[in-house]
């Protein structure tokens, strides 16, 4: 079995991947909060932590790795949209607008991480279906000591881990000194975090020892990565944004509520992403969501080539010049996988294409995720002609780069111009849900949808399935 060695941030060196369970992986990516549509900085450690998701697969076997990404849905943030919404003329219940804004946002997440050729995690879970394990957890907090309610809150006591701000690298005093926290008459002590909170009669809430209330952000993750994957689990990812406080937190918690268990064994974290050298801002007038990306015509598999292009530990700088480059290389590579399909040397000739990624890609994404050597190395299968191994060694890191059969090209035209057609009409009608049903189903069949002005192309994805197509219609 193929070794790998992952950065691990809690002890700032790589580290051999080494189960918890021999033969079996289990990894938690801390996911959205679902009140507005992603961004492009959202989608790096979604296309990050799918490489290492098909990684895992790929060398234990995809029955051997569960990977659980969350879905945030409950919190001030989407509370406060949800009163946007209302105050804009939406008459319903704010409940029924939260689990509407929630249940879109959601839908629109999963459309757009989709063109990016992301496989759907082995477990989504939604926050507001694990309220009971996070009430369970907050009272073994009490319980052990580590946790104290106060006016109808209850708040972790930072004081009562001794290992608390040693993840982060910095001691408990200066955290408080360089923090902004929450400055609350009841806590014990400034850094003290929340873990229940009272609900207002027309937020959501959930009954609880300490009132009518809902969860914490830090809690949702302990509670949900517990009961998926066991207090002790092998890979914890995220954002660079989320080392602290949220990772400190949730660290803080498991240990203590499950002394002696391991928690994550690896931490890794991707860094941050620019645009064209700057901090992606509404301010700067650079901020633009997935959403914007794909209406522009900008394929997802672009946008996943530029941004596994730098290394994930690297801040990544998004820029046209990167995305042209990274446009002209798969239509090359494109061309030469088409080339020897087109010769009967593809799938459904009777020919296996490889026997399996080349030794070089599969080094690379075993040597810490090295994503840009692995690419290095596609170059490489490329420039020796090698249109199997760069096929296979193309799709392990989500790239699909056959066209699909001659038959599967005019069922894609066909529906490309029932898509039109289709946006057309709403355009008149203003009822758009044939739209977003009939792009919803295409999305699900694998294929790439690209709506621009001047009409709609349809083009095979990762996980094409031209099958799925006479099922649409």
């Amino acid at each position: 079995m193929i070794p790998i060695e992952l950065h691990d941030s809690r002890s700032r060196r790589k580290r051999r991947l080494q189960p918890v369970v021999p033969g079996k992986v289990s990894m938690y990516v801390c996911g959205p909060t679902v009140y507005d549509r992603a961004h492009l900085g959202n989608a790096r450690p979604v296309v990050v932590f799918d490489t290492l998701f098909r990684l895992l697969r790929h060398i234990y076997g995809a029955d051997n790795v569960s990977y659980a990404r969350n879905f945030t849905d409950v919190d001030d943030k989407i509370n406060e949209r949800a009163r946007e919404i209302a105050a804009e003329g939406d008459g319903r219940a704010l409940n029924d607008i939260v689990r509407g804004l929630t249940d879109g946002t959601i839908g629109w997440y999963h459309a757009d991480m989709d063109t990016l050729g992301a496989l759907r995690p082995t477990f989504e879970p939604r926050a507001t279906d694990w309220i009971g394990e996070m009430v369970a957890m907050i009272a073994a907090l009490i319980g052990r000591g580590h946790a104290y309610a106060a006016e109808g809150h209850v708040l972790f006591d930072v004081r009562s881990f001794p290992d608390y701000g040693r993840f982060s690298g910095r001691s408990l005093d200066e955290m408080i000194a360089g923090a902004r926290v929450e400055v609350a008459p009841f806590k014990r002590d400034p850094m003290d975090f929340v873990l229940w909170k009272p609900s207002a009669e027309d937020e959501p809430g959930w009954p609880s020892p300490w009132g009518r209330g809902r969860p914490g952000w830090h809690i949702e993750c302990s509670a949900m990565s517990e009961g998926l994957l066991g207090a002790s689990f092998d890979i914890h990812g995220g954002g660079i944004d989320l080392m602290f406080p949220h990772h400190e937190n949730e660290i803080a918690q498991s240990c203590c509520a499950h002394p002696g268990a391991g928690f994550a064994s690896i931490w890794m974290h991707n860094e941050m992403l620019l645009v064209e050298g700057r901090k992606m801002s509404k301010n700067l007038d650079n901020f633009f969501t997935m959403h914007d990306l794909l209406e522009r015509g900008v394929p997802g598999e672009v946008i996943r080539f530029v941004l596994l292009s730098t290394h994930y530990r690297k801040p990544m700088d998004w820029t046209e010049t990167r995305r042209q480059e990274a446009e002209a290389t798969l239509r090359r590579w494109g061309a030469l996988v088409q080339a020897a399909e087109a010769r009967g040397e593809g799938p459904g000739a009777g020919i296996d294409p490889a026997p399996g990624p080349a030794p070089g890609v599969l080094a690379a994404l075993a040597d810490d995720l090295n994503t840009p050597g692995a690419i290095a190395a596609l170059h490489a299968l490329y420039a020796a002609g090698d249109a199997a191994g760069l096929r296979a060694s193309a799709a392990l890191m989500g790239f699909a780069l056959a066209a699909g059969s001659g038959q599967d090209r005019a069922a894609l035209d066909r529906l490309a111009a029932r898509l039109d057609a289709a946006r057309a009409a709403a355009r008149a009608s203003g009822d758009f849900a044939p739209v977003d049903a009939l792009k919803a189903a295409l999305i699900a069949a694998g294929v790439e949808v690209r709506m621009t002005r001047e009409g709609v192309t349809l083009v095979p994805g990762a996980g094409f399935d031209p099958a799925a197509l006479a099922g649409i219609g």
